[in-house]
């Protein structure tokens, strides 16, 4: 019961950091229009990195939460359509990441040698990919909602 709840805590804080990590990555990513600012790559870094911890959480969490029979048994997700739904926003969301991802290690590595952040023309591209990444995360708790209230069971 202890380890159920503890998971379910986790998993519902890590959306919550998730999501604010990666709408305040977006705002900083704005305020990169202007140029390289470094207050504002600071910020990004930061939100970037909370964003990371995050995900990371979030996905170990429901791992455990859905093949750990710790709460329900995996059937429950697996016989659940709206599981199907959340887990295509999540992935979704996860292949969507692998760019910024590897954009934002470049440009901490370029900012640490005291070079140009490579891809920074593209900025507005990342911005974009953040938007969708931020309304994916937002539909995911409608989804999960409906999924734990045991909706459309097939």
């Amino acid at each position: 019961m202890v380890i159920a709840l503890v998971l379910s805590a986790l998993h519902v804080l890590a959306l919550g950091i998730g999501l604010g990590s990666v709408f305040m990555r977006g705002r900083f990513l704005r305020a990169l229009r202007a140029g390289p600012e470094p207050r504002a790559l600071d910020g990004l870094f930061a939100a970037d990195t909370l964003w990371g911890i995050a995900a990371a959480l979030w996905l170990l969490t429901g791992l455990a939460r859905a093949f750990g029979h710790v709460e329900k048994a995996p059937e429950f997700y697996l016989r659940n359509g709206f599981f199907w739904i959340k887990m295509p926003l999540f992935v979704s969301v996860v292949a969507l990441e692998i760019w910024p991802m590897v954009t934002f290690i470049r440009w901490r590595s370029a900012r640490r040698a005291a070079r140009p952040l490579p891809g920074f023309d593209r900025l507005s591209r990342l911005v974009l990919v953040d938007d969708v990444e931020t309304g994916l995360i937002v539909l995911i708790p409608f989804a999960a909602a409906a999924m734990a209230r045991g909706l459309w069971l097939l």
